[in-house]
């Protein structure tokens, strides 16, 4: 979800408190700029912005920043990064919570917090419950070509292809600060042309794979299971690991699973935002598949999944295994 789905006002100033919380750094830090530029006046930013670090601050001086009111404009932005600083203090909870509960007219306060792994603690809960909150989950490499497409289409007006977009997310992973780098300089690179193809990412200077894990997927969604099984080697080279492939695969073939009882429309119904486009991809795929097949499949991989954890074997043995039953299964029918 974006900062403007979230807040749908977010053109327009509206003030209060804003709890941008998760895992998920780079968005996270956008929607603190978001902000920020939506409610100050930038005449009077060295008047109306105060940034601040919850673990470099006292109740007191918190207190005393949240009640200053704004100057020669309408708006006074508290900003405080590192909110999970607060939370050992019990005074310095309970002036958060005061004004969150409770903003004074012309305070908008944006804070931003890492909640600690395992942390129940009620403060974030009353946090999220009393402000305008929204959450920043860690995106997944599943996620990373349609977060891709997605930001080339709204910031740059690019069109970006799937392949191109899945070959620069398996070379770069799920560092969004740098691939939002990459398509900077894609934008610049393609120039007019206003679309980013394979080729562009490769002729760019991007260090592409030898084999993409998504076209690796692929091969086995449409039962080109010899082409898989060869380039399998090179996958496992490049750092996949068997677990890895598994709970990909797994995935992608109990999505398969959905298209074939549901349709397309009701695969794209359950796939998280940045997934939505991979609905009419495998409902092709799903053409090539029985339910039965795609039991059998998946029973398999849980089986190697088990053996992966228990047996000294390489990941390689065993995924080639699974692939070569799939053949003779294939052949039984």
């Amino acid at each position: 979800m974006t900062t403007r789905e979230a807040f749908s006002d977010i053109e327009k100033p509206i003030g209060g408190a804003f709890y941008l919380h998760g895992d998920d750094l780079f968005r996270k830090e956008e929607a603190v700029r978001s902000l920020v530029e939506t409610h100050l006046d930038p005449s009077t930013g060295d008047f109306n912005l105060d940034p601040l670090r919850g673990t470099a601050l006292d109740p007191e001086t918190l207190a005393s920043i949240m009640a200053t009111p704004p100057m020669m404009a309408n708006w006074r932005v508290v900003v405080i990064r590192e909110v999970e600083g607060l939370a050992s203090s019990k005074r310095a909870r309970e002036v958060l919570l005061e004004v969150v509960t409770d903003p004074p007219p012309g305070l908008a306060l944006v804070m931003s917090c890492t909640v600690p792994k395992g942390s129940k603690a009620k403060f974030y809960r009353e946090l999220s419950r009393l402000a305008k909150s929204l959450e920043f989950k860690a995106i997944t490499d599943a996620d990373v070509p349609g977060w891709l497409m997605t930001r080339a289409s709204d910031l740059h007006g690019l069109e970006f292809d799937i392949d191109a977009a899945r070959a620069l997310g398996t070379a770069i992973g799920t560092n969004l600060g740098i691939l939002a780098q990459e398509l900077e300089k894609l934008s610049e690179f393609v120039g007019d042309k206003k679309r980013v193809t394979l080729s562009d990412v490769e002729e760019a200077g991007t260090t592409l794979p030898l084999q993409d894990r998504w076209e690796w997927f692929d091969l086995v969604a449409e039962r080109r299971f010899e082409e898989a099984r060869a380039s399998l080697n090179t996958l496992i080279r490049q750092g996949e690991t068997g677990v890895g492939l598994v709970i990909g695969l797994t995935s992608h073939l109990l999505r398969i699973g959905v298209a074939l009882e549901q349709g397309v429309t009701g695969l794209e119904s359950v796939l998280p935002v940045h997934q939505k486009w991979l609905a009419r991809r495998l409902g092709g795929q799903a053409k090539k598949w029985t339910i039965m097949q795609i039991d059998y499949a998946i029973r398999g991989l849980g089986d190697v999944d088990r053996l992966l954890k228990a047996s000294p074997h390489s990941d390689e043995h065993f995924i080639e295994t699974w692939i070569m039953g799939q053949c003779v299964y294939e052949e039984a029918a």
